[in-house]
């Protein structure tokens, strides 16, 4: 079956979750951040998917804000930073987070060429309306999926489900893209065609599936779509 629906995870995929912390590093009096605002967004990105998996595993179940903010706080102390000011710049500014230089063109193509689209995500609806409506992509969305319809972060099964909930699709109509090779991993296992977003270069995870296509940003998803 020609895939029919291209989805996409948001956080780091469509939306740069480095932005919060660079953004805040550029203001004035922020030369503390400056200095380690690197690590800052790399650790808060790291613990922030770590407890959503530990959540899924126990069951204890959050809106992704809450593991947001709690990553948050492990990045600043892991850090030196104790700012409450700060603390509370970076969380707006993670409501406010830049898609992707190539994420409007390439939305526009894939609605152009016919395509379903959508972004499936561990974000809750709330913070996922507000990135969408400040990259301005609603208008090539067909669906916005959260999480907390389910209770349960990626990469369970159940997430994954929710594409056919909503559009009817086979796993195999399915494009799934997304930047963590192991969200890519899981939704291969899981029976959709995917493409993982390394934009970093990084290893492959040692998972049982694998992402079935390796790209370097977004730029080619219309084209890959169309010969899938």
């Amino acid at each position: 079956m020609p895939v029919t629906t291209c989805v996409f995870d948001a956080y780091g995929t469509l939306f740069d979750v480095a932005a919060a912390a660079r953004v805040a590093a550029e203001q004035p009096g922020q030369e503390e951040l400056a200095r380690v605002w690197p690590k800052l967004a790399a650790d808060w990105r790291t613990k922030q998917l770590q407890y959503t998996w530990l959540r899924a595993v126990t069951g204890d179940h959050v809106s992704f804000w809450e593991v947001t903010k709690d990553g948050l706080d492990w990045a600043m102390e892991a850090s030196g930073l104790d700012d409450p000011v700060l603390r509370e710049t970076l969380l707006a500014l993670y409501w406010e987070l830049p898609a992707y230089k190539e994420v409007p063109a390439m939305l526009a193509t894939l609605k152009a060429e016919g395509f379903l689209t959508a972004i499936l995500s561990n974000g809750s609806p709330d913070m996922l309306a507000g990135a969408v409506d400040f990259a301005g992509v609603e208008l090539w969305l067909d669906a916005v999926l959260s999480v907390e319809d389910v209770q349960v972060f990626k990469p369970a099964r159940r997430v994954y489900d929710m594409v056919h909930n909503r559009f009817g699709t086979q796993p195999e109509q399915v494009l799934f893209v997304s930047s963590n090779g192991w969200d890519a991993a899981a939704a291969s296992a899981y029976g959709f065609q995917t493409a993982w977003v390394n934009r970093a270069g990084e290893p492959m995870d040692r998972l049982p599936a694998k992402p079935q296509h390796i790209l370097p940003d977004l730029t080619t998803i219309p084209e890959l779509a169309k010969s899938l």
